[in-house]
């Protein structure tokens, strides 16, 4: 399926961890989770799982994907946690309730790459979205691991 997959990831979550003790940590990945699948399901995405501190999802507009992303971010500030995102869009291999494929590996790279707060695209997901009022700040070309060739990444800006 033709799909624009979004990976969030919380910021400094192991030194939270330590910080805070298991069993509280727990109970805020908790309330993080909560809060990422109700922002994922108002945006009209398929929250697909955990991935221990953060979400993947399916959308199948990329607007939707950015601005779900952004709020996601915004939101959990108010839990005391910073997240990263990245966002790509292509095929997606539907394995049962979960998904794989080279699209899935390229969105957790570029998420890896965006700092605390910040949403990184893929300079396919940006062309996409052409016309919508999405603004973007150009973050240079990369090598994401494992895949080959340069890739142009872009913060979405709010």
């Amino acid at each position: 399926m033709l799909a624009t997959v979004l990976f969030t990831d919380i910021v400094g979550s192991t030194e939270r961890t330590a910080e805070l003790g298991d069993r509280k940590w727990v109970d805020l990945l908790e309330a993080h989770n909560e809060l990422a699948k109700r922002e994922i399901g108002r945006f009209r995405g398929r929250a697909v799982k955990s991935t221990g501190d953060g979400v993947l999802a399916t959308f199948d507009g990329p607007g939707r994907a950015i601005r779900c992303a952004q709020s996601i971010a915004g939101s959990v500030e108010g839990l005391g946690l910073h997240v990263r995102a990245g966002l790509h869009t292509g095929e997606c291999e539907l394995m049962g309730a979960d998904i794989g494929g080279i699209a899935v590996h390229i969105a957790a790279r570029v998420a890896s790459l965006a700092g605390a707060d910040e949403v990184f695209v893929s300079s396919t997901v940006k062309d996409l979205v052409a016309g919508s009022g999405i603004q973007f700040e150009a973050r240079g070309s990369h090598a994401l691991k494992g895949v080959p060739g340069e890739w142009a990444l872009f913060r979405a800006e709010a």
